[in-house]
């Protein structure tokens, strides 16, 4: 603040009109209905109510048609969307090898593409119904196509080499064998009610390839499917030493690895879909 004379005084202050009158909250009173949203007009608040998505996947917001600013729902900040940053159109190779000197502009992908359009919304903040979306567009956009989207896992992959180090959370030594413990392969279903109901892939060797798409390279040990399938179907979690002495030697002499895809199912169904084996 400056004073200029006895008769005038210049003031100035930092921050948004509407963060001062708690619009991000949804329960201000300055709001206005319309029938018909304002669209591509920069610096403007939006509210609306929602129900949640059906079921336990996680939820996303997808903000394509928007420009730039901050989502907040039923008072809680999810963060700022910005799905107007595109990468450039140009640059991007159909197929792609690492191999060799690595550059900024090898393998690129998703030219052209926004750099985000999905946010995650956690569960926890959600009701079943009467949930308040609030939005604050900085450069304009459409809020008329924003759409909810949900997280189906199909597949758990995971993919170790006798290489990687192990978790960290196991950096000690195992008290029976006194031996320090090597790497782990990891797979936890996402949601509370699942179990691991089947093993798709597993190779202990030297597989290639990528989460559904994975093969068994020239050494493999005949042994890994059993071995997963004894130690995760029926377990919502389970974890297998990566090393020789837990499938035996398919090749000496080389850096072998383990790979895994996995399906998980509600536990129900899992249960009912065991009992038909049996049958």
């Amino acid at each position: 603040m400056k004073k200029l004379n006895s008769q005038l005084i210049h003031s100035e202050s930092v921050g948004l009109k509407g963060e001062e009158l708690g619009l991000s909250s949804g329960s201000s009173s300055q709001w206005d209905s319309k029938s018909t949203l304002p669209k591509n007009q920069p610096l403007i608040w939006y509210k609306t109510k929602f129900d949640a998505p059906a079921g336990s996947d996680p939820v996303a917001l997808d903000f394509t048609g928007l420009g730039k600013g901050e989502a907040w729902v039923n008072g809680q900040s999810i963060g700022r969307y910005w799905p107007v940053y595109a990468s450039p159109n140009s640059g991007c190779a159909g197929s792609c090898n690492y191999r060799g000197p690595y550059g900024s502009s090898k393998c690129l992908r998703n030219c052209g593409k926004p750099s985000q359009t999905l946010y995650h919304v956690p569960r926890s903040w959600l009701q079943s119904s009467g949930n308040t979306l609030v939005l604050f567009e900085e450069i304009g956009g459409d809020p008329t196509k924003i759409s909810f989207a949900t997280r189906q896992i199909g597949s758990l992959c995971s993919h170790v080499s006798e290489s990687h180090p192990s978790p960290i959370d196991t950096w000690n030594t195992d008290s029976t064998s006194g031996r320090k413990l090597g790497p782990t392969l990891l797979l936890e279903c996402p949601s509370p009610g699942q179990v691991i109901s089947s093993i798709k892939f597993a190779s202990f060797g030297t597989p290639s390839g990528t989460c559904g798409g994975y093969s068994h390279g020239q050494c493999s040990s005949r042994r890994a499917l059993s071995i997963v399938e004894k130690a995760c179907i029926g377990s919502k979690s389970c974890s297998i030493g990566v090393s020789v002495n837990t499938f035996g030697d398919p090749c000496k002499g080389v850096t072998k690895s383990l790979a895994v895809e996995a399906s998980c199912t509600e536990r129900s169904e899992a249960s009912s879909k065991t009992s038909l084996y049996g049958v």
